[in-house]
Parts: structure tokens; C-alpha cells; sequence
């Protein structure tokens, strides 16, 4: 099935997104720093099952323009609002996965009405004093400087490794790689605003159906089951294993779970 492709203008430029499938509209919001191209082992699977799945390349991600200056949280979910207004989508799903999992929390609130239901798929709800410390490291993250011999390339390779233990899937690990290249130097915006948002505070003020999806492996693990302390009333599921690549690493159970609360929470 061949994924259709196109571009919404948004706040900062345009936003490429890449749907499959008709039905229930879902938006599919990536980690950083990727792009839409993370969920490439679910878009099938998801239309096979009655979903219109769209994956969006979050601004300075993919094939999306880069904004000038560091966004936030709400400056994301205002750009993936253009989105749905290009599509003109009454009502849609929302997933997102890490940063994507705050902007769809803040999306459900800026769009109470359009977003029907959300799944926050390793959602970091973090202390003060992870934001902290976890912000310092990105301050102190350097942009890696281009080598003749190509050994630049090597370091962003083992710096994925670093931070991907447990890792089991060569095309996911590449894959991280080549979006890591395509953002450049302005990666780090994704994480810098992840780790700045109290994701708290939209998820407080949520009234969809929602699902907190995570997998024991996930290096945020812990800090997304805090949510349903949060928010008892919100829906839980959970895999065995894996890491942040999950959806590469168990497509079709990934897809299961999130096809099936989606449509049973679309109307």
C-alpha cells in the first residue's frame, strides 16, 4: 500500500505529513528527534484495520520546515492543529509517542471538540528535578562537527546506542540515524521543549476517552505510568520488553491495542 504524502502550511512553514488507509482519522506524533517515518511498520497495519492513519513530521522534523527560534509544547500542537485544518477533519484521533505524547495532551485541550480520543504512548510526565537535570543535558549537547573521514557519522551512531539499550531492531537503529541527520542542528528543539512542558497540567484538563500506552522497556517507562496516578480514569495497556522503537519492534501488537481502542472510542 503506497502512503499518500502532502503538505499543510502551518505557524512555521509547512508541515509534511504521509497518510494510508480510510476511516477514522488518527494522528500519529513522533518522538524526537524523528519524524513520521517512525510508525512506517504500522501505517498498513492501522489501515488494514479501518484507520485513516496520518503521521506528521513535527516542525525542524522530516520534510517539515524548521522554525527560526526554539518552539514549545503548545507552539508544536498549534502547528499540528494546521494539520487537521488542511485536512478538514471534523473530529480525529490523536497518538503521540514521547514529545509527540505532550503535544497531543496539549492538542486535547486547544481541541476539545475535534480530538475525540487520545493514546499517550510513553508519555513524560516528569519530576522537577528530572526536568532539570534532563534539560542541562540537552544544553550541553553540541551539534557533532562534520569530519572528512566520516567519523562524525560513527559518533551519532554510538550516541544512539547510548541511549537505546536493550535494542533488538537494525532498520529502527538506522532509521533514528538518518532522522537525527535530517534535523541537523536544530534536533535538540524537540527535546528541549519535551523536557520544559508540564505535561501535568493538559493532562489534568483532558475530558477524551484516553489511553496510556507503554512497554516495559521504554526508557521513560516509570515516568509514564505516573499518568495514571494522575489520572486514574484513563485506560492502560502495556507490552512486554522492547524500547523507544516499539512500534518497529512489535508492529502488530502496537497496532492491536491502539486500532482497537481508537475505534471503539471514535464515535
Amino acid at each position: 500500500m503506497k502512503r499518500r504524502k502532502g503538505y499543510a502550511d502551518g505557524p512555521f512553514g509547512q508541515i509534511h505529513y504521509q497518510e494510508a488507509g480510510s476511516g477514522m482519522p488518527l494522528l500519529l506524533l513522533h518522538q524526537s528527534p524523528s519524524s513520521s517515518e517512525m510508525f512506517e511498520a504500522a501505517y498498513h497495519l492501522l489501515a488494514a484495520r479501518g484507520i485513516r492513519a496520518i503521521g506528521v513530521d513535527t516542525p525542524g522534523f522530516g520534510q517539515s520546515h524548521a522554525p527560526d527560534e526554539q518552539p514549545w509544547i503548545p507552539d508544536y500542537a498549534q502547528a499540528i492543529r494546521s494539520v487537521i485544518d488542511h485536512l478538514e477533519l471534523a473530529r480525529a484521533a490523536v497518538l503521540g509517542h514521547h514529545t509527540g505524547a505532550s503535544i497531543a495532551a496539549e492538542l486535547a485541550v486547544m481541541e476539545p471538540q475535534r480530538v475525540a480520543c487520545v493514546v499517550l504512548n510513553g508519555a513524560p510526565l516528569l519530576t522537577s528535578e528530572e526536568q532539570a537535570r534532563w534539560k542541562e543535558a540537552v544544553a550541553r549537547s553540541e551539534e557533532p562537527e562534520v569530519k572528512a573521514d566520516g567519523s562524525h557519522l560513527m559518533d551519532l551512531w554510538n550516541r544512539r546506542l547510548r541511549f537505546t539499550p536493550g535494542w533488538t531492531n537494525l532498520r529502527a537503529m538506522h532509521w533514528g540515524v538518518v532522522q537525527m541527520l535530517i534535523a541537523g542542528e536544530t534536533a535538540r528543539y524537540g527535546h528541549a521543549a519535551a523536557f520544559a512542558h508540564d505535561l501535568s497540567e493538559p493532562l489534568r484538563k483532558m475530558t477524551q476517552p484516553t489511553l496510556v500506552l507503554t512497554n516495559t522497556g521504554d526508557d521513560i517507562h516509570e515516568q509514564c505510568q505516573r499518568v495514571n496516578t494522575l489520572r486514574p480514569d484513563f485506560e492502560y495497556a502495556e507490552l512486554q520488553g522492547g524500547t523507544h522503537d516499539i512500534v518497529d519492534e512489535q508492529p502488530e501488537a502496537w497496532t492491536r491495542i491502539v486500532a482497537g481502542f481508537v475505534l471503539e472510542n471514535s464515535s
